[in-house]
């Protein structure tokens, strides 16, 4: 369960990274139609700035959104290979272990490139949550893998030493 719970997380944030453009008109409607947007003037504002860029990016250069089709595509592909880990989860454990270790990879990343490229500390925090509520149900389905583990070992057969 933990792990399909991570895999439609992990297809969810792809799929959304290619409607960019609309997803910023909606979510810029919703905030200015809803008191959410008096709530929270920081984030309607962030919303307008961003949603001017990418009106502006998509107009002017289209080109530049090509990089999310390759991020929503990598979150696709990163999914894909949680698959190995349903058939065969102890051979496939790295799978498990290469998610966290990107979780937290997420911290770093935000840190340093949000500032560089000025987005408001508030939304680096959001983009670090991903990674440390992303590596909660890795963590759990790790656990539960070298438990799997140490139980199957039980059952193995003892190695036969091969004559010489």
């Amino acid at each position: 369960m933990w792990l399909v719970v991570f895999v439609v997380c992990l297809v969810l944030s792809g799929l959304t990274a290619f409607p960019l453009v609309h997803e910023l008109r909606w979510t810029q409607s919703l905030l200015r139609h809803t008191p959410v947007g008096e709530w929270l003037p920081g984030l309607s504002g962030w919303i307008d700035r961003v949603r001017a860029g990418l009106d502006s990016a998509d107009t002017e250069y289209p080109f530049l959104l090509y990089g999310t089709d390759w991020l929503a595509f990598a979150h696709l592909v990163i999914a894909v290979a949680f698959y190995g880990v349903a058939r065969d989860p102890v051979r496939n454990v790295w799978v498990v272990e290469f998610g966290m270790i990107a979780c937290a990879g997420v911290i770093p990343l935000a840190l340093i490139c949000g500032p560089v490229r000025g987005i408001p500390f508030w939304w680096s925090v959001i983009d670090m949550s991903f990674g440390v509520f992303g590596v909660i149900p890795l963590y759990v389905v790790r656990r539960k893998i070298k438990a799997l583990e140490a139980m199957v070992g039980q059952w193995a057969p003892a190695a036969v030493p091969v004559p010489s």
